[in-house]
């Protein structure tokens, strides 16, 4: 891929967390990017109805009769029932029929929505990737969030990043509450919380989810963002639902466009029908000098993945992928030239990655013509509700890892059905740690590290994708892991020393090898370190530059390094398990090792808008 040229537009990858003091002044923007332009705020009336009006309801729909009104009690579906669904639905891969409208009279008692929606408080203190034995000093946020059956709270993952510390507070209290972090997906931008004081639990109906909104459909967003420490509500319609890109896990999943205004603090704020029935969570806005009022949610299908995945497994395991790179087969020619009967749609697949479970049975040059049963356009499209096609990436992220999926497949003309088992995807280049401190090894003061989306933009700010090297640039964006292990490593910086007199000025260049033994990843660069034997330490790195040790004396100078440095270990401690640590009692004085805690389309998207942090 060229280079991408700069563009003014910005996706706020998260209405989201509103700052309660200045993070460290590395990661503050210039100006803000995080949220769309303030537009006018509609407000929305959602009032409980009268007893006639419950009647007439009753009457016209069958469904609703002795059926408690209450918050969430409009439907069929009880909190009870809900979270069944939630944590026990199989999603059938397309959605149901679309419902009927709903009268007005359906409104939802708004004091009820409003008890179920809490403020989030979260103290965060990121790892520095650029000093990996290193943390930033501590800032707070807040965001929002609101309350399921079963003594759960959700919110937003980009809420609880690197968190050290989460309280909730309810509506009209002044008790904040600690919560525990049950489950935190990077991905779909949602975490699970929950609060063992029994008080904070008095009282409470939780939110009930409702189905796929339609097009033109009102949403209300409830949840506390900037501008004021009440609950704010605003109002808008479904404008879009498309499979978006999720700016802070980097993901392709099914989102809904609204035009209700979303600022920073309100993500992980609810969003409700007319029924009162959750349909999705808050995350993120585009701003732009062309638009106004574009926000998105995060859908009911989702969230329902989400904690089916944790039910299932105790943990978030992530949303599976083919693990393979596609193109469109609309031009003729290309598929006369590809052996495809005019009446045989699908689309190219012009890579597969080796980590993935179709790395088996697809091959380069194969059509993939369906999924589960689902044909597949040329456009890469499948049906999706009446009238509305959507990418078939839609279909895969709508299993579970581990399970198995039956594709049509063309190879050189000749149609097969085969079925394999999806998992989640192994990056090259991963954007997110998932909470764990970076990696590190140090040798001579030469210090090495693993190449990470964070660690990039740490080195070259939230610019990082057009200013990193371009090697770096093209593993994270197209390169694709050989093995499980895989990753980049390269020597981050050069400690300055006199065993190292020379290659000072060597940064963020890539390790190939080490006495001509090819370097798999950063346990394996220190495991050859810690074994070499040989006279000299000579590394191979990227640009035919290399970096020769004695390999005794290089050993030998490490401790004084650390201990001028205020480094406790020569390692992080996931590399520490095969090997001790080497550091000076001095360094032990001084310092401490930070403590352990966390496409196509993405790429498109990324070239007309920015992602940023809620920070």
């Amino acid at each position: 891929m060229p280079p991408r040229k700069k563009h003014k537009n910005d996706i706020g990858a998260l209405g989201g967390k509103a700052p309660s003091c200045s993070p460290p002044s590395d990661s503050i923007e210039e100006k803000s990017r995080l949220v769309s332009p303030r537009t006018r705020s509609r407000s929305q009336n959602v009032d409980a109805t009268g007893a006639d009006d419950e009647a007439q309801a009753n009457a016209t729909d069958p469904k609703r009769r002795n059926t408690r009104r209450k918050y969430g009690g409009a439907g069929t579906t009880s909190a009870d029932a809900a979270v069944d669904v939630a944590t026990g639905a199989q999603p059938s891969g397309l959605p149901a029929k679309p419902r009927g409208s709903v009268p007005k009279s359906c409104t939802a008692d708004s004091d009820t929505i409003m008890e179920a929606v809490v403020k989030v408080f979260c103290v965060h203190t990121e790892p520095n990737y650029s000093l990996p034995w290193q943390r930033k000093r501590q800032y707070s946020s807040s965001s929002s969030g609101f309350l399921l059956p079963g003594r759960r709270i959700l919110t937003n993952a980009h809420c609880v990043d690197h968190y050290t510390q989460v309280k909730v507070k309810r509506r009209g209290s002044d008790v904040k509450h600690v919560a525990s972090v049950l489950s935190v997906g990077t991905e779909c931008d949602i975490a699970l919380l929950t609060v063992e004081d029994d008080k904070f639990w008095e009282g409470v109906e939780p939110v009930v989810f409702g189905q796929l909104p339609q097009l033109q459909d009102a949403v209300t967003v409830v949840g506390y963002p900037i501008g004021g420490d009440t609950m704010s509500v605003t109002s808008g319609v479904v404008s879009r639902i498309e499979v978006t890109a999720y700016m802070h896990g980097s993901s392709e999943l099914l989102g809904i466009q609204i035009d209700a205004a979303i600022n920073s603090g309100n993500s992980g704020g609810p969003a409700f029908n007319d029924l009162g029935e959750c349909v999705g969570i808050a995350f993120q806005s585009l701003k732009h000098e062309d638009a106004e009022n574009i926000g998105y949610i995060i859908p009911t299908p989702v969230i329902e993945h989400f904690l089916t995945d944790y039910a299932r497994h105790g943990r978030y395991t992530g949303f599976p992928c083919l693990g393979v790179e596609w193109q469109k087969l609309e031009n003729p020619d290309l598929r006369a030239a590809l052996k495809m009967q005019p009446d045989q749609k699908g689309v190219l697949i012009r890579r597969v990655e080796p980590t993935s479970a179709v790395s088996e049975v697809l091959q380069q040059n194969d059509v993939l013509m369906s999924f589960d049963g689902v044909s597949i356009s040329n456009d890469g499209t499948v049906p999706f509700r009446s009238g509305e096609r959507i990418s078939f990436s839609y279909l895969v992220s709508n299993k579970y890892t581990d399970e198995e999926a039956e594709l049509v497949v063309l190879h050189e003309g000749s149609q097969r059905t085969v079925r394999v088992s999806l998992r989640a995807p192994v990056r090259l280049v991963p954007f997110h740690t998932r909470g764990l401190p970076p990696s590190y090894f140090i040798v001579a003061g030469l210090v090495f590290t693993t190449v990470t989306v964070p660690y990039l933009r740490s080195e070259y700010g939230k610019e990082y994708d057009f200013d990193a090297p371009v090697k770096l640039l093209d593993k994270m964006m197209h390169g694709m892991a050989s093995h499980a292990d895989e990753q980049v490593v390269v020597l981050s910086q050069v400690l300055a020393a006199d065993v190292n007199t020379g290659y000072e000025d060597i940064c963020n260049t890539q390790v190939v090898a080490l006495n001509n033994a090819s370097v798999k990843n950063l346990a394996d660069l220190a495991a050859k370190v810690d074994a070499c034997t040989e006279p000299f330490l000579c590394l191979d790195l990227d640009y035919n530059q290399k970096v020769v040790l004695n390999t005794a004396k290089a050993k030998a100078a490490t401790p004084d390094i650390l201990a001028v440095h205020c480094i406790s270990n020569d390692r992080s401690s996931d590399l520490a398990k095969s090997a001790p640590p080497v550091a000076s009692s001095k360094a032990g004085e001084q310092g401490a090792e930070a403590p352990s805690n966390k496409m196509d389309k993405a790429s498109k998207l990324r070239k007309r808008g920015r992602a940023a942090t809620a920070d």
